[in-house]
Protein backbone atom coordinates (compact mmCIF):
# COMPACT_ATOMS: atom_id res chain seq x y z
CA UNK A 1 0.00 0.00 0.00
CA UNK A 2 0.98 3.87 -0.63
CA UNK A 3 1.95 6.20 1.79
CA UNK A 4 -1.21 8.30 0.29
CA UNK A 5 -3.46 5.23 0.58
CA UNK A 6 -2.22 4.44 4.00
CA UNK A 7 -2.81 8.16 5.64
CA UNK A 8 -6.19 8.07 3.88
CA UNK A 9 -7.29 4.60 5.25
CA UNK A 10 -6.09 5.75 8.38
CA UNK A 11 -7.51 9.74 8.47
CA UNK A 12 -10.97 8.05 7.53
CA UNK A 13 -11.24 5.09 10.28
CA UNK A 14 -9.76 8.01 13.14
CA UNK A 15 -12.37 9.89 11.86
CA UNK A 16 -15.32 7.24 11.84
CA UNK A 17 -14.22 5.85 15.13
CA UNK A 18 -14.08 9.59 17.17
CA UNK A 19 -17.74 10.32 15.62
CA UNK A 20 -18.86 7.24 16.27
CA UNK A 21 -17.49 7.69 19.52
CA UNK A 22 -19.00 11.28 19.99
CA UNK A 23 -22.56 10.05 19.49
CA UNK A 24 -22.66 7.41 22.35
CA UNK A 25 -21.68 10.38 24.55
CA UNK A 26 -18.13 11.58 26.09
CA UNK A 27 -16.55 13.50 28.94
CA UNK A 28 -14.61 16.23 28.41
CA UNK A 29 -11.16 16.84 30.23
CA UNK A 30 -9.53 20.05 30.17
CA UNK A 31 -5.99 21.24 29.23
CA UNK A 32 -4.72 24.38 29.23
CA UNK A 33 -7.85 26.56 29.20
CA UNK A 34 -11.85 26.34 28.62
CA UNK A 35 -11.56 26.22 24.71
CA UNK A 36 -8.11 23.49 24.88
CA UNK A 37 -9.92 20.43 25.66
CA UNK A 38 -9.44 16.30 25.39
CA UNK A 39 -11.68 13.52 24.71
CA UNK A 40 -11.93 10.10 24.96
CA UNK A 41 -12.09 9.79 21.09
CA UNK A 42 -8.97 11.98 20.73
CA UNK A 43 -6.95 9.41 22.69
CA UNK A 44 -8.66 6.37 21.07
CA UNK A 45 -8.41 7.90 17.46
CA UNK A 46 -4.96 8.57 18.25
CA UNK A 47 -4.36 4.84 19.48
CA UNK A 48 -5.69 3.25 16.52
CA UNK A 49 -3.41 5.24 14.04
CA UNK A 50 -0.72 4.92 16.04
CA UNK A 51 -1.29 0.69 16.26
CA UNK A 52 -1.59 0.69 12.31
CA UNK A 53 1.44 2.49 11.73
CA UNK A 54 3.44 0.64 13.75
CA UNK A 55 1.93 -2.36 12.06
CA UNK A 56 2.48 -0.87 8.42
CA UNK A 57 5.64 1.08 8.96
CA UNK A 58 7.53 -0.04 12.09
CA UNK A 59 10.68 1.65 10.80
CA UNK A 60 9.02 5.18 10.62
CA UNK A 61 8.66 7.88 13.53
CA UNK A 62 5.92 8.75 14.97
CA UNK A 63 4.55 11.66 16.89
CA UNK A 64 1.15 12.31 17.75
CA UNK A 65 -0.83 15.33 19.76
CA UNK A 66 -1.96 13.25 22.13
CA UNK A 67 1.25 11.84 23.61
CA UNK A 68 2.01 8.92 20.96
CA UNK A 69 5.43 8.93 20.36
CA UNK A 70 7.68 6.72 18.72
CA UNK A 71 11.76 6.55 17.12
CA UNK A 72 12.48 4.93 14.11
CA UNK A 73 15.24 4.40 12.18
CA UNK A 74 14.39 5.28 8.36
CA UNK A 75 14.26 9.00 9.33
CA UNK A 76 10.73 9.58 8.23
CA UNK A 77 8.23 10.81 10.82
CA UNK A 78 4.19 10.74 10.85
CA UNK A 79 2.21 13.64 12.79
CA UNK A 80 -0.78 12.64 14.06
CA UNK A 81 -3.60 15.02 15.06
CA UNK A 82 -6.59 12.35 16.14
CA UNK A 83 -9.34 15.32 16.26
CA UNK A 84 -8.15 18.87 15.13
CA UNK A 85 -11.38 21.07 16.24
CA UNK A 86 -11.85 19.47 19.31
CA UNK A 87 -13.77 22.31 20.91
CA UNK A 88 -16.01 21.93 17.58
CA UNK A 89 -16.40 18.05 18.22
CA UNK A 90 -17.55 17.83 21.62
CA UNK A 91 -19.92 20.88 21.18
CA UNK A 92 -21.70 19.17 18.51
CA UNK A 93 -20.10 21.54 15.36
CA UNK A 94 -19.39 19.77 12.34
CA UNK A 95 -16.06 21.54 11.79
CA UNK A 96 -13.94 19.39 12.95
CA UNK A 97 -11.55 16.62 11.62
CA UNK A 98 -8.94 13.56 11.79
CA UNK A 99 -5.55 14.65 9.98
CA UNK A 100 -2.29 13.33 9.50
CA UNK A 101 1.31 13.99 8.19
CA UNK A 102 4.48 12.32 6.61
CA UNK A 103 7.94 14.31 6.45
CA UNK A 104 11.12 13.00 5.71
CA UNK A 105 13.29 14.53 7.20
CA UNK A 106 12.98 18.35 6.72
CA UNK A 107 10.73 17.48 3.42
CA UNK A 108 7.11 17.59 3.81
CA UNK A 109 5.73 14.29 1.60
CA UNK A 110 2.13 14.59 2.67
CA UNK A 111 -0.62 15.35 4.10
CA UNK A 112 -4.41 13.80 4.61
CA UNK A 113 -7.69 14.99 6.54
CA UNK A 114 -11.08 13.27 6.42
CA UNK A 115 -13.95 15.40 7.43
CA UNK A 116 -16.71 12.96 8.59
CA UNK A 117 -19.59 15.40 8.23
CA UNK A 118 -18.97 15.34 4.44
CA UNK A 119 -17.32 12.08 3.82
CA UNK A 120 -14.47 13.57 2.30
CA UNK A 121 -11.20 12.54 2.49
CA UNK A 122 -8.84 15.12 1.39
CA UNK A 123 -4.72 13.93 0.36
CA UNK A 124 -1.79 16.07 -0.86
CA UNK A 125 1.13 17.07 -1.39
CA UNK A 126 4.12 19.06 -2.56
CA UNK A 127 5.04 16.18 -5.53
CA UNK A 128 1.26 14.80 -5.77
CA UNK A 129 -1.49 17.18 -6.20
CA UNK A 130 -4.24 17.67 -3.83
CA UNK A 131 -7.43 15.63 -3.83
CA UNK A 132 -10.99 15.82 -2.27
CA UNK A 133 -12.53 11.90 -2.32
CA UNK A 134 -10.11 10.86 -5.58
CA UNK A 135 -11.10 13.67 -7.65
CA UNK A 136 -8.01 16.59 -8.54
CA UNK A 137 -8.37 19.62 -7.06
CA UNK A 138 -7.86 23.01 -9.21
CA UNK A 139 -4.92 24.87 -8.48
CA UNK A 140 -5.37 27.93 -6.23
CA UNK A 141 -5.73 31.22 -7.71
CA UNK A 142 -3.80 33.89 -6.36
CA UNK A 143 -4.96 37.07 -4.71
CA UNK A 144 -3.93 40.07 -2.74
CA UNK A 145 -4.93 40.60 0.92
CA UNK A 146 -7.46 43.34 -0.08
CA UNK A 147 -9.11 40.85 -2.23
CA UNK A 148 -8.42 37.68 0.28
CA UNK A 149 -10.56 36.38 3.12
CA UNK A 150 -8.94 35.61 6.12
CA UNK A 151 -9.56 32.73 8.32
CA UNK A 152 -7.57 32.45 12.30
CA UNK A 153 -7.68 31.18 15.39
CA UNK A 154 -7.17 33.86 17.76
CA UNK A 155 -7.95 33.40 21.35
CA UNK A 156 -9.59 36.97 23.39
CA UNK A 157 -6.67 37.07 25.87
CA UNK A 158 -4.72 37.81 22.68
CA UNK A 159 -6.52 40.31 21.02
CA UNK A 160 -4.47 43.26 23.49
CA UNK A 161 -0.81 43.57 23.81
CA UNK A 162 2.17 42.93 21.12
CA UNK A 163 0.01 39.75 19.73
CA UNK A 164 -3.12 41.67 19.04
CA UNK A 165 -1.47 44.74 17.32
CA UNK A 166 0.46 41.80 15.35
CA UNK A 167 -2.51 40.51 14.07
CA UNK A 168 -4.89 43.64 13.84
CA UNK A 169 -1.93 45.08 10.91
CA UNK A 170 -2.08 41.45 9.39
CA UNK A 171 -5.73 41.30 8.86
CA UNK A 172 -6.81 45.14 8.92
CA UNK A 173 -6.05 45.19 4.74
CA UNK A 174 -7.78 42.20 4.50
CA UNK A 175 -11.80 42.01 2.56
CA UNK A 176 -13.13 39.88 5.15
CA UNK A 177 -12.24 37.57 8.16
CA UNK A 178 -13.36 34.03 9.27
CA UNK A 179 -12.92 31.99 12.23
CA UNK A 180 -14.23 28.64 12.40
CA UNK A 181 -11.90 26.48 14.35
CA UNK A 182 -9.92 23.62 13.24
CA UNK A 183 -6.91 24.85 11.85
CA UNK A 184 -6.75 21.67 9.58
CA UNK A 185 -10.44 22.28 8.15
CA UNK A 186 -9.36 25.99 7.16
CA UNK A 187 -6.71 24.99 5.12
CA UNK A 188 -9.08 22.31 3.20
CA UNK A 189 -11.59 24.91 2.62
CA UNK A 190 -8.37 27.36 1.53
CA UNK A 191 -7.44 24.28 -0.77
CA UNK A 192 -10.67 24.65 -2.55
CA UNK A 193 -10.64 28.43 -3.20
CA UNK A 194 -13.40 28.99 -0.05
CA UNK A 195 -11.05 31.29 1.98
CA UNK A 196 -7.62 32.38 0.50
CA UNK A 197 -4.78 32.91 3.13
CA UNK A 198 -4.97 31.53 6.56
CA UNK A 199 -2.93 32.82 9.61
CA UNK A 200 -2.32 31.85 13.25
CA UNK A 201 0.37 32.00 15.91
CA UNK A 202 2.38 29.29 18.06
CA UNK A 203 0.94 26.28 15.90
CA UNK A 204 2.01 22.98 16.73
CA UNK A 205 3.39 20.70 13.79
CA UNK A 206 0.38 18.48 13.84
CA UNK A 207 -1.69 21.74 12.89
CA UNK A 208 0.82 22.85 10.57
CA UNK A 209 1.63 20.00 8.28
CA UNK A 210 -1.68 18.35 7.19
CA UNK A 211 -2.57 20.93 6.00
CA UNK A 212 0.22 22.26 4.52
CA UNK A 213 0.56 19.30 2.51
CA UNK A 214 -2.53 19.68 0.85
CA UNK A 215 -2.06 23.48 0.57
CA UNK A 216 1.37 23.45 -1.42
CA UNK A 217 -0.61 20.51 -3.55
CA UNK A 218 -2.72 23.41 -5.15
CA UNK A 219 0.17 25.82 -5.83
CA UNK A 220 -0.23 27.34 -2.44
CA UNK A 221 2.90 28.81 -0.03
CA UNK A 222 3.54 28.38 3.64
CA UNK A 223 5.51 30.37 5.78
CA UNK A 224 6.60 30.95 9.73
CA UNK A 225 7.57 34.57 10.58
CA UNK A 226 7.96 36.12 14.21
CA UNK A 227 6.15 38.57 15.32
CA UNK A 228 4.94 40.40 18.94
CA UNK A 229 6.76 37.74 20.78
CA UNK A 230 5.17 34.90 19.10
CA UNK A 231 5.81 33.18 15.83
CA UNK A 232 3.16 32.96 13.14
CA UNK A 233 2.30 30.32 10.91
CA UNK A 234 0.83 31.75 7.31
CA UNK A 235 -0.17 29.79 3.95
CA UNK A 236 -2.24 29.94 1.03
CA UNK A 237 -2.23 32.24 -1.66
CA UNK A 238 1.43 33.18 -2.63
CA UNK A 239 0.61 37.25 -3.04
CA UNK A 240 -1.52 37.31 0.38
CA UNK A 241 0.97 35.08 2.45
CA UNK A 242 3.85 37.88 1.56
CA UNK A 243 1.25 40.85 2.37
CA UNK A 244 0.37 38.81 5.44
CA UNK A 245 4.04 38.27 6.58
CA UNK A 246 4.97 41.71 6.05
CA UNK A 247 2.78 43.10 7.39
CA UNK A 248 2.80 40.77 10.67
CA UNK A 249 6.62 42.51 10.88
CA UNK A 250 5.55 46.04 10.37
CA UNK A 251 7.01 46.23 6.86
CA UNK A 252 3.29 46.81 5.08
CA UNK A 253 2.72 49.86 7.02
Amino acid sequence: MTDAALASDLVREAGALALGMRVAGLSVERKTSVSDVVTAADRAAERLVLERLRAERPDDSIVGEEGAAHTGSSGRTWVIDPVDGTYNFHRGLEWWCSALALSDGDELVLGAVHHPHEDATYVGGPGLGSTRNGVALAPLVDVPLARACVTTYLHPPFYGGPVGEAFGRAVRGAATLRMMGSGSMDAMALAQGRVDVLVQHSVPVWDELPGAAVIRGVGGTTSRVSAGGVEWYVAGAPTAVAEVCQALTGQGR
